[in-house]
């Protein structure tokens, strides 16, 4: 009899009390879920407060010409997101990898790539920059161009001399290696193939200095480098590359002490990790890039340093799969990472969460976005929010 009341009692209880949710994390769709690919998405903070964000839409990646770059506001204190709108399409190119960035001036910059070839190493780096960008729509955007990077004989030099350091042909890698190597370093000396197909993914940094610093990546070279401007983004010079054994999609993170660290998606041989690497000169040059024992199954990676001096990463913290995403927290910089709380997980091939972008928002709040994608439901852009205390919860 007892059972039985208990049972009429639970009935009458709504679900989202008996199962509550987790009241300190917060999340969106910024548009309804369908059938088009979505994927690479990015998001900033405005000055006035609003959230823009923006992502790449179409029938699937470099092979898709329809491929255009779409975006949406959070206006500051709505609970929805915007109608999706238009924020850069080249005709009849895939447009992918976008980017955005609110500079020390309060000038908002999108980077992105045009596919050209339908062939990642055949991509053109491109940006528009605005100061106009507070409205209920679209940036109105006032300035559009090219950048070309243009390595030089150093780019090459630096190429064979890393090679050497890692040791490629030596056991460290697989039989495949050596090969691999020559072809590379060949390329390496070709200046055409030195200055096509450098890509975006992750935030710039803009250092105290007010130099900013673009990481870059190529699919063709399978190196990363850095974009360098030292006059607020008119021009824009070449790092020396970043080697490692298939370290792509670097990101920056600035310690105390001015060190830099890159964090690279792994697209090399197992152990599948994220690999990292070092500048002592401001992102000019940079150790080679090695492992460390943070799996990565090959999909991009966040970290940013918090106002307190925390850093957070969000990853996939597998070495295969993209269905569980998680956020990690630092308190030395990076040397360990303690604490480590799921946004989402479910069985591998039940569901893909991947290719993040996080900012600390004025509020504190963590602010993220990332491809949602789960199997005879669709894809979206997924927006959630969380107080950095909440990862070690």
């Amino acid at each position: 009899m007892l059972i039985s009341f208990l049972s009429l009692i639970l009935c009458l209880i709504p679900l989202h009390v008996l199962f509550a949710a987790d009241t300190d994390k917060i999340e969106r769709s910024i548009f309804p879920v369908q059938g088009k690919h979505v994927h690479g998405s990015s998001i900033v903070e405005c000055p006035n407060g609003d959230l823009l964000t923006c992502w790449y839409h179409g029938s699937g990646e470099r092979s898709a010409n329809d491929v255009v770059i779409q975006g949406s506001r959070l206006v500051k204190g709505k609970n929805e997101w915007s109608p999706v709108f238009l924020m850069a399409d080249t005709p009849h190119l895939p447009d992918c990898n976008p980017i955005l960035f609110v500079d020390r001036q309060k000038q908002l910059w999108l980077f992105w790539i045009a596919v050209r070839a339908n062939r990642w190493q055949h991509s053109v780096l491109k940006y528009r920059v605005t100061d106009d960008y507070s409205g209920s729509g679209p940036p109105n955007w006032k300035w559009q161009e090219i950048i070309i990077l243009e390595p030089g004989q150093a780019f090459a030099e630096t190429v064979e001399a890393g090679f050497k350091e890692l040791k490629v042909g030596s056991g460290l890698w697989s039989e495949y290696a050596p090969p691999f190597a020559r072809l590379i370093a060949e390329a390496a000396k070709d200046p055409v193939k030195r200055q096509e197909g450098w890509m975006t993914r992750i935030h710039p940094l803009q250092l105290p200095s007010g130099r900013i610093l673009l990481p870059l990546y190529s699919d063709g070279f399978e190196l990363s480098l850095v974009g360098i401007s030292d006059d607020d983004g008119k021009t824009w010079r070449a790092s020396r590359p970043i080697i490692g054994l298939g370290n792509s999609q670097p990101n920056l993170v600035r310690r105390k002490d001015g060190t830099l660290v890159a964090y690279h998606r792994d697209n090399g041989d197992v152990p599948k990790r994220i690999q990292m690497s070092i500048s002592k000169d401001q992102g000019e040059t940079w150790e080679v890039a090695r492992d460390t024992d943070i799996p990565n199954p090959g999909s991009s990676v966040e970290v940013i340093a918090l106002a307190d001096g925390r850093w957070v990463m969000i990853f996939n913290d597998a070495e295969q799969g993209r269905h569980s995403l998680a956020l990690a927290l630092s308190e030395d910089e990076g040397a360990t990472w303690k604490s480590k709380r799921h946004i989402e997980k479910v069985e591998a091939g039940a569901g893909g969460f991947s290719y993040p972008s996080i900012i600390q928002s004025r509020d504190g709040r963590l602010n993220m976005t990332y491809s949602w994608s789960v199997p005879k439901k669709g894809q979206t852009i997924k927006h959630v929010s969380v107080d950095p205390n909440w990862i070690g919860q």
